[in-house]
């Protein structure tokens, strides 16, 4: 990967950790918040209240004695998400996309029995998959059936978009497809795809697998320049109202598309990562910036903060060939 100094960094607008740290996370996330988003029961419990889009809630498991007869629990469920409370980087999340027979069908195509998900189950409740490896909480939630406009972008694992949202104004979005390389997950640090979205229309502006740009999906091969996101404003709105909802300045929002339900907030982030710049080939901080110089409480909405970005930070179209 080619070396870049760090005078080029800040003359292109890249926000690093240390800044992020002290001048967005630090001033505007007030810690006593944290919880809601560091823990998913909490923030589907919140987002419920608040009747925001999300997959429903359909079990928890707190306690290893339940774990005993759980079958019993998940036996009218076709297909279901399993997550630990208190992971991160999607560990510990064990799709369920149909049943066989007695068996139970993973997202890759694999059969497991009943055992293996108690089993699953049990190691999360003892804290292996949770920030520090303490207790956790398991939760099931519906499964996602991600829209068709993402056919073929994916390796298994749901297609979700990662949107920056700062004091409520999105500032910037990417969409993060699953491979081969990341195991069916949307993790870049494991080989995902990141597409950077322009914030004014869901449209791919570059694609970059491990840093690095591509214009396919490295298993499917459909071309990435392709992809625009439907329904692109209202997913803005959906990621805008979570500033109301959790008081924090300055979070990653995780959102994807289902295709009878709409767009669904699947989690939060109050320490997001900084490879969606990459993703993008643009810096955070002009945005950042721009949005700090406005008046307090200037536009009162989700819709009107949402509006003011897509006019403000619109990307240019890309010229066409001659």
């Amino acid at each position: 990967m080619k070396w870049i100094s760090p005078w080029r960094l800040k003359k292109l607008g890249i926000l690093g950790m240390n800044a992020r740290n002290r001048d967005f996370i630090g001033r505007y996330n007030t810690r006593q918040m944290y919880p809601l988003v560091d823990n998913k029961l909490k923030t589907k419990l919140l987002t419920e209240e608040y009747g925001l889009a999300t997959p429903a809630l359909r079990l928890v498991v707190s306690e290893q004695h339940a774990i005993s007869h759980i079958e019993q629990q998940l036996y009218d469920l076709d297909g279901f998400a399993i997550k630990p409370a208190k992971g991160s980087g999607g560990k510990g999340i064990l799709v369920i996309t149909g049943r066989h027979g007695e068996n139970f069908i993973k997202a890759s195509g694999a059969e497991i029995g009943i055992e293996e998900i108690r089993r699953h189950m049990s190691n999360t409740l003892a804290g292996l998959y949770s920030l520090g490896g303490k207790p956790d909480v398991v939760i099931v939630e519906d499964l996602i059936e991600f829209d068709d406009i993402f056919d073929g972008y994916s390796h298994e694992g749901v297609p979700d978009i990662r949107i920056v949202v700062f004091k409520g104004y999105p500032v910037m979005a990417m969409l993060r497809l699953a491979t081969h390389a990341s195991d069916g997950k949307a993790n870049l640090h494991q080989g995902a795809v990141g597409v950077g979205l322009d914030i004014a229309t869901g449209r791919c502006l570059k694609a970059v697998q491990f840093g690095l740009g591509v214009s396919l999906h490295p298993d499917t091969k459909k071309p990435l320049n392709e992809i625009k996101v439907p329904g692109w404003r209202d997913m803005l709105v959906l990621a805008s109202r979570c500033y109301e909802m959790t008081g924090l300045g300055y979070i990653g929002t995780d959102i994807v598309l289902d295709k009878s339900r709409g767009p669904q907030l699947l989690e939060l982030n109050a320490r997001p990562g900084l490879a969606i710049q990459v993703a993008n080939g643009l810096g955070l901080v002009p945005r950042l910036r721009e949005l700090e110089t406005l008046k307090l409480r200037q536009h009162k909405t989700p819709e009107s903060r949402v509006d003011y970005v897509m006019e403000t930070f619109a990307e240019p179209l890309p010229a066409k060939p001659a």
